[in-house]
């Protein structure tokens, strides 16, 4: 991390009465709930081919379903 990035990140984490590191994982775990499990689903299916072996056939057929797919 860089000297600008650290103090920048630093003054928010005290501005909000914290440390760094709590105001980092905060981040985080904003940007984590973000992310639609379509995305996540997508990105397994295009990184990890084999990934539809996981679940049997109507297993993977609710799954889409669920996720609108």
């Amino acid at each position: 991390m860089n000297e600008n990035t650290f103090r920048s990140l630093s003054i928010m984490a005290a501005k909000q009465g914290t440390n760094l590191k709590r105001y980092i994982e905060n981040l985080l775990s904003q940007e984590a709930e973000k992310i639609d499990d379509k995305v996540i689903y997508d990105h397994l299916l295009n990184s990890d081919p084999e990934g539809k072996e996981y679940l049997n056939a109507q297993e993977t057929k609710d799954l889409e379903n669920w996720l609108g797919i």
